[in-house]
């Protein structure tokens, strides 16, 4: 009986059943805790591919006009408003929501459309003032004509040192005026404006006739000029020389500054 047992094991022994069925439980759980470590690898490798995808947009808060298309609006400024205040509002948005490089990208691509679109209404404009201008020297009598024909704009650098140099002259000329009259600084600022007009042209002579015909304008319109200024509304010291003298320093800037 025993050697049949031993020889032929069946499922009504109860060592063997408890042994089968211990079996199955531990295959059970490792195929659980298998499938639960697959879907966990799984979770885990989706989770790493979006977070390595998706743009980093910082820690800081977020701009909510982000979307918005209309630059103006996305600013928070009219239409209407000044270079001044689109820098402002640029510079606050910034530091309000610094951090967020989604948001700052939004806010600098406002403010850089913007800021292009005025420089190219500006640009529109002045070139629409230089058409109309010269529009209107076509249309002027042949006396302006021949006039405008001898003077030229130089850069605005140029005007202001030339200025500089005969706003120095007229003081100094006021300074020293109880103590003698101006043909120093007149003879200093007459042979400035040939050199410059020389520079310009290239030719002495014909600076040198340029130059004395403005000093010879402002001589003129000096000693009509001054006169009819009431003395009591001038200093003491300031004298008729004196005060033709000022005439003359703006005559000779004119010249060297805007003639050819």
């Amino acid at each position: 009986m025993a050697s049949f047992v031993i020889s032929k094991p069946t499922l009504s022994s109860p060592y063997l059943a408890q042994q089968r069925s211990s079996c199955l439980r531990s295959t059970e759980k490792a195929s659980i805790l298998s499938t639960t470590i697959s879907r966990s690898r799984r979770d885990l490798i989706g989770r790493v591919k979006c977070a390595m995808g998706a743009p980093y947009e910082g820690n800081g808060p977020k701009f909510p006009r982000t979307n918005v298309r209309d630059p103006y609006k996305r600013l928070g400024i009219s239409r209407y408003a000044s270079e001044e205040e689109l820098w402002a509002s640029r510079n606050f948005l910034l530091e309000q929501y610094a951090g967020h490089e989604r948001s700052e990208e939004s806010i600098e691509d406002a403010f850089e459309r913007l800021l292009m679109n005025s420089f190219k209404q500006r640009k529109k404009a002045k070139i629409n003032m230089k058409t109309k201008l010269k529009k209107k020297v076509q249309e002027s009598p042949q006396w302006v004509k021949c006039l405008l024909s001898f003077t030229e704009v130089p850069p605005m650098e140029v005007i202001f040192r030339r200025f500089f140099l005969f706003a120095f002259m007229a003081g100094w000329s006021i300074k020293n005026s109880a103590d003698g009259g101006p043909a120093f600084q007149v003879g200093v600022s007459l042979a400035a404006c040939i050199y410059f007009l020389n520079e310009k042209s290239k030719n002495l002579q014909r600076a040198l006739k340029i130059g004395g015909m403005f000093l010879g304008l402002g001589w003129f319109f000096g000693s009509v000029v001054v006169p009819w200024i009431p003395a009591a509304r001038l200093p003491p010291t300031w004298t008729l020389e004196l005060m033709t003298s000022l005439f003359v320093y703006f005559f000779l800037f004119v010249g060297c500054t805007f003639g050819k």
